[in-house]
């Protein structure tokens, strides 16, 4: 009977993280799934084989357990190759390793679907199941699928239900106020299908807030440019601004308003994510529209102005 060498079927290091070791099944399991290689029997087993090696590695206990009695093989091979060896630890009692009196299945639970050497080395697989003709069948999880999905700005401001599509499925998004470019949301059963009987996996969509014609946004702040024209910077007063929410506001202007002044209005920002009744700020840059298409009388009226202006400054110095 052949060793498996998990770490080596998954393509990591004995010293990966679950983090890593995860990534990697997900990575592999998306690639070699029967659902997209429908007919390639070498990927199927290819898929076996990174599952089988992924519910080893993937919890603490039994990765611990797979790696102390993986250094005691050859011992145990010989063992169970002339009879000698009924479940049990081979190497109960040596330097200070984990006393242990049963079989393995209870490890991984009570199973089937895996490779002989699983089943010898371990017992039985996890979800163990008997179908009505009495045959055995694992019944595995499906695996993740990882995908995104691009949202307006307005979507992530007022959060509610959206419906998508995805792989010809409509799908109901639930988004909260506030959420962000980047975030992952996760879909419970709606990944890869199992072939073993098993539940679906996960859909895990990473959300992309698409850019805005007229806002921009910066964490929980919106940030917008404002054009008023130069009276109203000049001699003050107030200008209308339509928010990313819908309503609109007035916003004073201040007497001698100089173009590229900021303008912070509290609390007109994006909703903060999950925390209710809370939001950012919006931050208003005014940009100063310089007259164009005068008529006689206005350029009569400016240079008039120009010339108070000029010999007032003149004065003054």
């Amino acid at each position: 009977m052949e060793y498996k060498d998990y770490y080596k079927v998954l393509g990591v290091s004995k010293t990966a993280t679950q983090a890593e070791i995860k990534k990697k099944y997900r990575k592999l399991a998306v690639k070699y799934h029967p659902d997209k290689n429908k007919g390639d029997k070498a990927k199927e087993e290819k898929f076996k084989a990174i599952t089988e090696a992924y519910e080893v590695l993937k919890d603490p206990e039994k990765r611990k357990q797979y790696d102390e009695l993986g250094a005691n093989w050859k011992q145990y091979q010989q063992q169970g190759a002339n009879g000698g060896y009924r479940g049990g630890n081979p190497y109960a009692g040596r330097g200070g390793a984990t006393q242990y009196d049963g079989d393995f299945s209870d490890l991984f639970g009570d199973g089937g679907g895996f490779s002989d050497f699983f089943e010898s080395f371990f017992g039985r697989g996890p979800g163990h199941t008997s179908d009505p003709r009495g045959r055995e069948s694992g019944a595995f999880k499906g695996g993740d699928i990882q995908a995104n999905v691009t949202i307006s700005l307005e979507d992530a401001y007022e959060g509610g239900t959206r419906l998508i599509n995805f792989n010809g499925n409509r799908l109901r998004l639930k988004l909260k106020p506030g959420i962000e470019d980047g975030q992952t949301l996760k879909i419970k059963g709606k990944g890869q299908p199992s072939i073993q009987a098993g539940p679906a996996g996960d859909l895990y969509l990473t959300v992309e807030v698409a850019k805005h014609s007229q806002f921009g946004r910066k964490g929980n702040d919106l940030y917008v440019v404002l054009s008023v024209d130069m009276y109203t910077a000049t001699l003050g007063g107030k200008v209308e601004i339509k928010t990313l929410k819908g309503t609109t506001v007035n916003i004073p202007i201040p007497k001698g308003t100089d173009s590229g002044k900021t303008l912070r209005l509290k609390g007109l920002g994006m909703p903060i994510y999950q925390k209710e009744g809370q939001a950012g700020n919006l931050f208003v840059e005014v940009k100063i529209i310089t007259p164009k298409n005068l008529t006689t009388e206005e350029e009569k009226l400016l240079k008039k102005l120009k010339e108070i202006s000029s010999s007032a400054y003149t004065y003054a110095t």
